[in-house]
């Protein structure tokens, strides 16, 4: 049975399993266990999905739980996956902060999963790796 809950203390370790065994470790800094520990740490708002305690999925976000959530990682292990727990960590997600829009960027992979369960696509989105890059 799964179950979903809002956690504080996962391990790097766990986290970073789960970010492998979903293909999102592919575009995360799975290697570099500070980032990963940092990323815990001020991801404030982390809703996971397990199965006899194993982490199986996780949605990790950063809020101000009143105007906007940024849901920056939505990962679930490839053999769990086509089973509604990623539907189901963004429905605990935006129920969490229910007056918080929920915003994400899809993984090219998934770009066309959004659509499918109901989220709007917003083509107006821009982003920067380096301060350097503006001109």
């Amino acid at each position: 049975m799964i179950t979903y809950q809002q956690e504080t203390n996962l391990t790097t370790e766990e986290f970073s399993t789960v970010l492998v065994n979903s293909t999102l470790g592919e575009r995360r800094p799975i290697d570099q266990p500070d980032r990963l520990k940092k990323m815990l740490e001020f991801g404030n708002l982390i809703i996971t999905a397990r199965d006899e305690g194993k982490l199986i999925g996780i949605s990790r976000s950063l809020t101000d739980f009143a105007y906007c959530t940024y849901l920056s990682d939505l990962a679930v292990d490839i053999l769990y996956q086509k089973q509604g727990i990623g539907k189901e960590l963004i429905r605990q997600t935006k129920l969490a902060a229910p007056l918080a829009k929920l915003i994400l960027l899809a993984a090219p992979t998934a770009i066309h999963y959004y659509p499918k369960i109901g989220m709007t696509k917003y083509e107006h989105c821009f982003y920067i790796n380096d301060a350097k890059e503006l001109t």
